[in-house]
């Protein structure tokens, strides 16, 4: 299991709007690299993603949205992180609009790597601590039973 790099999402989308998309395509061939090494196995090689999105003039880019989704809910699982399965709303997302850079989809990268960025600090430094199933959340009061005092400690 090999992490990937953590980056800045709001970056992404910079570069992608300076590069006039060109960045997306790095954005897949790494994304799709590093989840690939994290999972350690291979539907695709990047290259053959990012030639597909050429080929296809983008279409491509929906699959692999929803595809990343779902990669992405299964990476959680694996650092014990909540499984977070966004492959509906990319999917949503890349439809509303027309597609490339009028559609919704442009925050797809925005989300993912918020996510990516989630799941290495998570293998990185563990689950993040949370509340156990029987402390949380905590039992109601009952207005009409009277609190017991407590033993005195020793």
């Amino acid at each position: 299991m090999r992490l990937g790099k953590p980056r800045d999402p709001a970056l992404t989308l910079i570069l992608i709007f300076l590069t006039c998309g060109l960045y997306y395509l790095y954005f897949i061939y790494v994304t799709s690299q590093e989840t690939q090494e994290f999972l350690g196995e291979q539907e695709y090689s990047p290259g053959v993603e990012v030639l597909l999105s050429i080929i296809t003039c983008g279409l491509w880019n929906i699959y692999w949205d929803y595809r990343i989704g779902k990669r992405s809910a299964e990476m959680c699982g694996r650092v014990g992180l909540p499984a977070t399965d966004n492959s509906t709303l990319y999917l949503i997302l890349d439809l509303v609009g027309f597609g490339g850079f009028t559609s919704l989809g442009i925050i797809n990268p925005v989300l993912q790597q918020d996510l990516l960025n989630r799941i290495w600090k998570a293998a990185m430094t563990g689950p993040p601590p949370s509340a156990s199933p029987s402390s949380w959340p905590p039992p109601p009061e009952n207005p009409q039973t009277p609190r017991q005092p407590r033993p005195p400690q020793p």
